[in-house]
């Protein structure tokens, strides 16, 4: 019995660390892009420092830097707005996790948040109603269905 509730045990927590993995993949964004925005970002702050240096001796050169910089400024930060904006779409609420516990002998039910170390068949605590061990006979995730909208004619 109690090689089953380890077992029990260890598989709640692969479950529960499974749905912790979901939220951060989901919020998580490709370090390669984060790199390439912020190397445009240096390569303009440094073309804008070369416009500036160079102005003096060639004026058409330096305009280009100046455009190079300014273009590139830009584009590099209205990537790293629109990466914020992403990530907030992105975050994923999931839903919680029920847990079910019944009384065999009476049927009363108690319904309660998933706890770590959670599994069918888990004996708890004495039941309210007549003393008797209760067992929890079932954990699942509660998803609410979307509200339909009613079409009018």
């Amino acid at each position: 019995m109690e090689l089953d509730n380890r077992k029990g045990e260890r598989l709640a927590e692969k479950k529960s660390e499974t749905a912790g993995t979901t939220e951060t993949t989901a919020r998580r964004i490709s370090s390669f892009v984060i790199v390439v925005i912020f190397v445009t970002l240096a390569l303009s702050l440094v073309a804008l420092y070369f416009a500036v240096d160079i102005y003096q001796r060639n004026e058409v050169a330096a305009g280009y830097f100046f455009l190079i910089g300014f273009v590139g400024l830009a584009l590099s930060s209205y990537m790293l707005l629109q990466m914020r904006k992403r990530v907030l779409k992105w975050r994923i609420k999931l839903p919680p996790i029920i847990t079910i516990i019944e009384c065999q002998k009476c049927g009363f039910k108690n319904i309660r948040e998933f706890k770590r170390g959670d599994y069918v068949f888990k004996e708890m605590d004495a039941c309210e109603k007549c003393n008797e061990p209760m067992m929890i006979t079932g954990i699942y995730r509660e998803i609410k269905e979307p509200k339909k909208k009613e079409e009018k004619f």
